[in-house]
């Protein structure tokens, strides 16, 4: 189960890098597209809008990310310790027999 969790958690931290390095691709583009126009013209102004909001979903999604990132480091430690356990108890079940 642990193992299952990790692995879900390795998943969704792939799939927001990559939604990340789309929305990096869009605001790159419109920056590019923004150079051309003059700063105070509203087709400026629409596009700064656009990638002010852009870096809002990128922020919200880099927190998620942190997230993720925590818990994929809670359950790394919850099965070192598992790990451990059982280890442990290896070692004290063949030290009863032998």
């Amino acid at each position: 189960m642990l193992t299952a969790r990790k692995s879900d958690t390795e998943l969704q931290l792939q799939m927001v890098n990559q939604a990340r390095m789309q929305i990096s691709n869009m605001v790159s583009a419109l920056f590019g597209r923004q150079v051309n126009l003059e700063p105070d013209s509203a087709d400026s102004k629409r596009l700064q809008s656009t990638i002010s909001a852009i870096q809002e979903r990128d922020k919200a999604l880099e927190l998620e990310s942190k997230r993720l990132d925590t818990q994929h480091q809670a359950v790394q430690t919850e099965i070192d310790s598992v790990q451990k356990v059982i280890s442990k108890n290896i070692d004290s079940s063949f030290k009863l027999m032998g």
